[in-house]
């Protein structure tokens, strides 16, 4: 089966506070376990939309791994790239919600199941005919070997000729903005879309301004194209042409989790469609906002219908 879009990473499974301002170094009540992980919050919002999509990771083989996968499934989305590990538990996310819209996070996931990502789990069947490697710049600055698994992805993709999209999301807790440019350099080089936020791009390249710092992301390559999402503020599409400002939809957030990775998704299904970047970043604000108005990681990722009923009756 060829795939539209491929994608790897942490496997998670998240267990959440049930209200705010409840810490997590203290007892308390949680809800959950709720599917999760970026990559998969992405690759779920992909196959929603009629993508099909996958995503390379590994679970444990527990009960919070069945949950993982019985929600994949449920999805269309296919577990076959996805190993499960004897001997390893599925990873956790633990997240309280504090007043103020920040999130504090536990996580277990180097040495659990999630966290047994490496080059060996790549198969070529994966990447025939394949149309978009989407990767993302949290799950490289994991450890050396989520590293090695994405540089061999990398290789495996413009092979067969495949697009690549990659995310920055830079996570300082994974690694400073100066590591990153020397870790991330392949991927800048080879994307084909690159998507940021504002600090991400101005920090990354070191310009004085969005402006720039778009430029410089664009390098020489009249085709690419740069999307720097704003969360609520919308987001702005770089190409060679210029630069357009895209609206964003007026929600009310109940949680901000995955918003991100539906933007991402919902983006590179419209292109791949053959839709202009600036509709497809227009659909791409949709799905960040319908995320958000969902409590659970992935509750938020919508179907297609649901995602264009929105688009027409939505308040920009």
């Amino acid at each position: 089966m060829a795939f539209d879009i491929l994608t790897f990473g942490e496997a998670l499974v998240e267990v959440m506070r049930t209200g705010i301002d409840q810490p997590l170094d203290a007892p308390g009540t949680f809800e959950g376990p709720f599917p999760s992980g970026a990559p998969f919050i992405f690759t779920v919002q992909a196959a929603r939309l009629g993508a099909s999509a996958a995503c390379i990771g590994c679970v444990g083989d527990d009960a919070f791994g069945r949950c993982h996968l019985n929600q994949l499934r449920a999805d269309g989305v296919t577990t076959d790239v996805v190993r499960v590990l004897p001997g390893y538990t599925t990873g956790v996310a633990f997240v309280a919600y504090a007043g103020d819209g920040s999130r504090d996070f536990v996580f277990h996931m180097r040495h659990a199941a999630s966290g047994q990502l490496s080059p060996a789990l790549l198969e070529a069947s994966w990447f025939e005919g394949l149309r978009v490697l989407h990767v993302s710049g949290s799950t490289l600055a994991m450890h050396d070997d989520a590293l090695a698994l994405g540089n061999k992805a990398l290789e495996m993709a413009l092979a067969a000729g495949a697009k690549i999209s990659f995310d920055l999301n830079v996570r300082p807790q994974l690694v400073t903005f100066e590591s990153a440019r020397d870790l991330y350099a392949p991927f800048l080089e080879a994307a084909d879309v690159i998507m940021a936020t504002i600090e991400e791009a101005l920090r990354l390249t070191g310009a004085p301004n969005l402006q720039a710092a778009a430029e410089t992301l664009l390098g020489n390559r009249s085709d690419r194209v740069i999307i720097i999402h704003n969360g609520e503020r919308g987001s702005t599409v770089h190409t060679a042409s210029g630069v357009e400002f895209v609206p964003p939809f007026a929600v009310e957030e109940i949680d901000p989790t995955g918003a991100g990775d539906c933007f991402d998704a919902g983006f590179l299904v419209r292109w791949l469609e053959g839709a202009p970047p600036i509709e497809a970043a227009s659909f791409a604000n949709a799905c960040g906002a319908l995320a958000v108005t969902a409590r659970g990681p992935m509750a938020g990722a919508k179907m297609r219908s649901e995602v264009d009923t929105f688009i027409q009756r939505g308040k920009r």
